[in-house]
């Protein structure tokens, strides 16, 4: 008898953990997706709907809006927030070549008051708050940073100068020092 009870069991948490998975794969499914029209750029529900009227953004440089979105909006020294939902900006995200910073291992860098960390691409969350005068991208699980280097201008173009180089994991730990011996990173 007992060994029936724990097959009955076990197939009542089968059943409730699927039912349990098939309303996050619902949630999973909520999203915007981004339009232009002759006003700008804007975000509509699946069905069409409306939902962020074009022309509040400059740009929208996600196509697909589920928990965060980045778009180009004035006020911020890079031009382009990270966005949630309800509009609420959540950071100001890197400029790479006049977009977004692309993500690398997972992360990619934020700003905060002229300093640089680093977010989740799946969650949006900061992972690594801002507190780097210069930061590379993750690679390999690590990413090379300076509290402690300058800005050289050349043309369009610059590059970051520091002798303090050191490499950060994903949590921000500082796990040693580039084997590289230049001091310049372009």
């Amino acid at each position: 008898m007992t060994r029936y009870k724990t097959i009955n069991i076990g197939i009542i948490l089968l059943l409730f953990s699927g039912l349990s998975s098939y309303g996050q794969t619902n949630k999973k499914n909520d999203y915007l997706i981004s339009f232009e029209n002759k006003d700008g750029y804007g975000y509509k529900n699946k069905k069409g709907k409306i939902i962020i009227p074009s022309g509040k953004y400059s740009m929208c440089f996600s196509h697909i809006f589920k928990t965060y979105a980045f778009v180009a909006k004035e006020g911020f020294s890079s031009g382009i927030v990270a966005i949630d939902r309800k509009e609420n900006v959540l950071y100001e995200v890197f400029n790479y070549d006049s977009g977004p910073d692309y993500t690398s291992n997972g992360l990619f860098r934020i700003v905060e008051n002229k300093k640089i960390g680093y977010a989740s691409a799946a969650t949006g969350k900061v992972v690594i708050k801002p507190q780097f005068n210069c930061a590379w991208p993750f690679k390999n699980g690590v990413a090379e940073v300076s509290t402690e280097c300058t800005v050289q201008s050349e043309g369009e173009h610059s590059s970051w100068i520091s002798d303090h180089w050191y490499y950060i994991d994903k949590t921000g730990k500082k796990v040693g020092k580039p084997k590289t011996t230049g001091n310049e990173k372009n």
